[in-house]
């Protein structure tokens, strides 16, 4: 043990680590060590390696301290309270908040003097940034990105950039999108006519053959067709003939029994060929016909042969030669200006310059630029219209990196260690993102371009709020944070839960969405995800829940005050997708409420621990026995301790949400004790309990999720200060919603950046 000791104090020495309250490394190492001997070491330390984790299996001191995995996790559990064990001896809190202070300081080096904000990886748009940018960008309402591959997720959510790869398929996607777009979006000339296909089983006359229909004598093949509108049509016939006689098969054409002409049909089987006539005609229904005009039968003798007319398929094209159409807002908002022959090419600069500078977020440069340009004037010189030419240069763009990728660059490539703010274009872009998922608007871009952001930026905060652009958080970030997106997943037994329908799982995850929505549109406080007594309920959802007085498919403003119901932890979703398909699982309920709410989650289990479900109809009556029989055993205590009482507090709760007294004929008890002494008797005393009791686990964790989502990174260490911070901010303002993303927007991870090197 004196070895021990020694090593860590020759390391503290050496990497000069001393506390600001110590005279010396050494006495800070002597103080420090028999917290690890006393509290960790059972399992840990000498030869015990529980979960892998030892604290005296190095080589050289120096490996101890620059193991920030050992460090990071143990700084996870004791944070935590899941280490030490709930069996074996506590440290008391000034014991625990000097051994964390040590990790984060002399570790870790966090100093929120001079804080680290880490880096964000260049990352590509995911699917809902990139249909929300469209709309923003174009106007239409298009939404190519559902088609693209589906988005990873990372952190709980599907905007982190480590996760966000692109593949050769997205490349493809991504061509064939800009220029789908495009085409909605520009009018290049007149409107290109209509195809319609009328195949052989759905034309009248004649006889089947193959696929095909056969006139063998004289006689029609005719079919209906609705023109949408008066004007000229072309009528297109594919056909081919069995050949007999001294000429070939002839054929007319017919509009509502009317003559069309005729043609001569030379094409033989195996080879049919395309025939068409002009047809005028009036808005409706009219039927079209082809005619055999010459059939030839001679069995036998010179000249022997059958003349025979065989049909494939109808087409109508048109109607032809339409005057162009109006141009939609999406084309009047790229062609802002009017050119003429003799300023054409200046026109076109400004309309891409324009056009570029939006979709890329920023300034265009020249270069970027010149390359738009050549293609237009390659487009030109081949004969495109102005339109066609400009479109050509867009559809660059929308292909470009700039547009397609999110990030900023190092501002000075020979100095990678460098902290620095990011400039007021990335501010809006990590800004719009963020709250609108989106592209930043006309005045977020116009502040950026004026250098005015940061100055007005609590001011923009509270006005992207207000928008109801905002409301898009309620998909991309709470139902993430909140794991409703699994709603799509589940799959309750049909046997036991036969009410359970599509329906009613959109019900459900309407009613979180629009708690959500509630509270950002309010500003309301983040502490109702927990308290709140009141819902939002459609007469499906009520009649589950077994609340009277809800009529209609609309969602409308309930109480429940006389509910046992509040806040998320009772929605309907929340209860179904921590549930398994036949009976409830306090288990995962427990698990879900420790990850998702409180930030706490236990460590993972042995990998030799059996299912639960391998026991649980083996003994035990309740399921609440049989989850105590399970703990009991020394592999299992330590996390079912932690997990099953948050379970059973909510196991009123049936396995899709619905309120029972009983679970088989047996009267269910849903009192608890959590493993830190707080008591309840039920779900609504569990929410007081973690309202009361839990609530800086629940703030910190709401605010570290938030701050995930808002920079597209995994946590790191070195975020704790930024994170106090947000706290701080929250508990000045009544944890107002507003307060938690300003406390994001205003911290140092969002508004600075570091290099591409590693900070030490």
């Amino acid at each position: 043990m004196n070895d021990i000791r020694s090593s860590i104090t020759m390391v503290l020495l050496l990497a000069g680590l001393c506390a600001a309250t110590q005279s010396s490394a050494a006495n800070y190492a002597t103080d420090i060590l028999p917290l690890l001997e006393t509290y960790c070491y059972d399992c840990h330390g000498d030869g015990a390696q529980k979960g892998g984790v030892s604290y005296d299996t190095f080589d050289t001191p120096a490996k101890l301290m620059k193991d920030f995995d050992l460090w990071s996790r143990s700084l996870s559990q004791i944070s935590f309270d899941n280490m030490p064990p709930p069996n074996k001896r506590q440290m008391s809190p000034a014991e625990k908040k000097r051994l964390l202070d040590w990790i984060e300081r002399d570790v870790f080096n966090v100093n929120c003097n001079n804080p680290d904000p880490g880096r964000v990886t260049i990352r590509r748009l995911n699917r809902t940034e990139y249909n929300n940018t469209i709309r923003d960008l174009l106007g239409i309402s298009f939404r190519p990105a559902d088609d693209f591959p589906p988005d990873d997720s990372g952190f709980g959510f599907d905007n982190i950039g480590d996760v966000l790869s692109i593949s050769p398929l997205h490349l493809e996607k991504y061509l064939a999108a800009a220029g789908q777009v495009l085409d909605k979006a520009i009018v290049v000339g007149p409107a290109k006519p209509k195809l319609s296909q009328i195949d052989w089983d759905r034309l009248r006359g004649g006889r089947e053959t193959g696929s095909a229909r056969i006139l063998v004598s004289r006689g029609e093949i005719e079919a209906e067709h609705r023109f949408p509108a008066d004007g000229e049509y072309r009528f297109q016939v594919r056909a081919y003939g069995d050949q007999a006689g001294n000429e070939p098969v002839r054929m007319g054409f017919l509009a509502d029994g009317q003559p069309l002409g005729e043609v001569k049909v030379p094409a033989r089987r195996g080879d049919p060929g395309e025939y068409e006539k002009t047809v005028t005609v009036k808005k409706g229904s009219r039927r079209l016909a082809v005619s055999f005009l010459n059939d030839y039968y001679k069995p036998s003798g010179p000249g022997r042969g059958d003349r025979n007319l065989i049909v494939e398929s109808f087409s109508i094209i048109g109607p032809l030669n339409q005057a162009p159409s109006e141009p939609p807002p999406s084309h009047r908002r790229i062609f802002f200006k009017a050119h003429n022959v003799n300023n054409q090419e200046q026109v076109a600069r400004e309309l891409i310059g324009t056009f570029a500078r939006k979709a890329f977020r920023r300034p265009v440069k020249d270069d970027e630029l010149d390359r738009l340009m050549t293609l237009w004037l390659m487009a030109i010189k081949r004969g495109d219209s102005f339109e066609a030419s400009v479109k050509l240069a867009l559809q660059a763009a929308l292909s470009s990196p700039a547009f397609l990728f999110r990030g900023e660059l190092q501002p000075e490539p020979d100095n990678p260690k460098r902290i620095f703010p990011i400039d007021e274009h990335a501010l809006a872009s990590r800004l719009s993102y963020f709250l609108w998922g989106s592209m930043p608007d006309p005045e977020l871009s116009g502040l950026a371009d004026r250098k005015r952001l940061r100055a007005n930026l609590a001011e923009q905060v509270y006005r992207m709020l207000r928008s109801n652009r905002s409301l898009g958080l309620a998909d991309s970030f709470a139902l993430q944070w909140l794991q409703v997106r699994n709603l799509d997943l589940v799959e309750p037994s049909e046997k036991h839960f036969p009410e359970f329908d599509k329906e009613l799982k959109d019900a459900m995850r309407i009613e979180t969405e629009m708690l959500f929505k509630r509270i950002v549109r309010e500003d309301r406080s983040v502490l109702e995800f927990l308290t709140a007594d009141y819902t939002h309920l459609n007469a499906r959802l009520a009649r589950h829940y077994g609340i009277p007085g809800v009529e209609g498919d609309n969602f409308q403003l309930v109480s429940l005050k006389n509910s046992p119901r509040r806040g998320v932890m009772t929605h309907g979703s929340i209860l179904t997708i921590t549930s398994n398909p036949t009976r409830t699982s306090p288990v995962k309920r427990g698990l879900w409420v420790m990850e998702n709410l409180l930030g706490t989650p236990p460590p993972p289990p042995p990998p030799d621990v059996p299912e639960l479900e391998e026991e649980a109809a083996v003994t035990g009556e309740t399921l609440r026995e049989q989850l105590e029989q399970h703990r009991e055993k020394p592999m299992c205590k330590a996390c079912h301790q932690r997990l099953d009482p948050i379970g059973f507090g909510l196991e009123n709760f049936d396995a899709i949400g619905r309120w029972r007294d009983t679970d088989r004929g047996l009267k269910i008890d849903s009192a608890g004790e959590l493993v830190t002494g707080e008591k309840f008797n039920a779900a609504t005393d569990l929410t007081e309990v973690l309202v009361d009791q839990k609530r800086d686990e629940f703030v910190r964790n709401i605010a570290l999720r938030m701050l995930t989502f808002a920079l597209g990174r995994g946590p790191e260490h070195y975020d704790k200060c930024a994170v106090d911070q947000i706290v701080r901010e929250m508990e000045r303002n009544d944890y107002r919603f507003s307060s938690l993303i300003l406390g994001v927007v205003k911290s140092v991870p969002f508004q600075l950046r570091r290099g591409e090197g590693v900070r030490e």
